[in-house]
């Protein structure tokens, strides 16, 4: 039975976290976005002067009154959110409001809160052709300790889809056995806290094993920071391997917009247009619902439109020779 709770939403929020921590064992990352975009609901609450508000008194008129502020604020360069960005904040009040229900709070349901539906048509999936990887993974200068420690990344990124938090963690005892394999396979504890098994190519684990031994210091860390100190922790940070790929990006030539998940893309998307269905494909980046792994489909489902517009756009029929039959001409190519 549904109760009206004495806390207010700003008191509840810091149980809302936990609980998805606890119960719902949803990763750290998901539950820093979530804070973070409860923190900008609770800046709106402050700014109308209901911080007090409790969970059974937020209204529909109250949400829409925070859509449309949303909608309307402006950063300092006088740019308003996405209306993708939007949904990310509202998603996070309507997972809020499922907590609520979920622990018998009284409060106005989750489904309230709808999504615009032309938002998703804002997400795009960005990835690198085949010849633009190559490009970046050939980049990097592999005759210096660091440059070969950026190759063996560039190569692992594509050759397993790890996510970069996953890459950050890995650590050198995991790999101790690969010099004696000429093929490798790891276990790995993914987001969400999903086991899945990644696999590495003949090519990454060569790197790999070519960047290891250089390695004559103690660090636990896989990919460590040449550049720090010694009584420091070395293990290299995703902001850092962000900006390694972003140098190696420019100098190669390729996007601007490629980041270490624009790797993790690139290899779903090579996955996919080489035949690996989808189901595999799922499984090969830990994903938890197929829905997830679909949006893939509508990269390589443009692609193939744009080639059959091109190759089988009817121009050839138009160009027929009238006195040849039709299945000789198309026969003869």
């Amino acid at each position: 039975m549904m109760q009206k709770s004495q806390k207010t939403i700003f008191d509840h929020i810091p149980d809302f976290i936990d609980y998805c921590d606890v119960e719902r064992g949803l990763s750290t990352k998901t539950q820093e976005n979530y804070s973070r975009y409860l923190h900008k609901f609770q800046i709106w609450l402050k700014l109308k002067k209901i911080q007090n508000l409790l969970p059974h008194e937020l209204t529909a008129d109250l949400i829409w009154q925070y859509r449309l502020y949303l909608a309307r604020r402006q950063d300092i360069h006088g740019k308003t959110l996405s209306r993708l960005t939007q949904n990310y904040y509202l998603i996070a009040l309507r997972a809020l409001l499922g907590y609520f229900v979920v622990k018998d709070v009284e409060c106005i349901p989750p489904d309230k809160i709808t999504l615009p539906k032309d938002a998703t048509k804002e997400r795009s999936i960005k990835f690198l052709t085949l010849e633009q990887v190559r490009k970046l993974l050939e980049t990097p200068q592999t005759s210096t300790p660091s440059g070969l420690r950026d190759k063996a990344i560039l190569e692992i990124l594509f050759s397993t889809g790890l996510r970069i938090a996953e890459l950050v963690m890995l650590n050198r005892e995991q790999f101790d056995s690969i010099f004696t394999k000429e093929d490798f396979e790891l276990g790995i504890i993914g987001k969400g806290n999903r086991p899945r098994t990644v696999y590495f190519s003949n090519r990454a684990l060569h790197w790999l094993k070519e960047y290891l031994k250089t390695r004559m210091d103690k660090e636990k860390a896989l990919f460590i920071n040449y550049r720090g100190r010694s009584q420091e922790d070395l293990r290299l940070s995703a902001r850092s391997i962000e900006r390694m790929i972003k140098k190696y990006a420019i100098a190669a030539g390729v996007p601007i917009f490629t980041t270490p998940h624009t790797m993790r893309h690139s290899y779903a998307t090579d996955l996919l247009e080489q035949g690996v269905d989808l189901r595999s494909i799922q499984e090969f980046l830990g994903h938890k619902n197929i829905a997830t792994t679909q949006i893939y489909t509508h990269v390589t489902n443009k692609r193939l439109r744009d080639i059959h517009r091109q190759f089988h756009s009817g121009g050839r029929l138009d160009n027929a020779e009238p006195n040849t039959p039709l299945d000789e001409q198309l026969d003869s190519h």
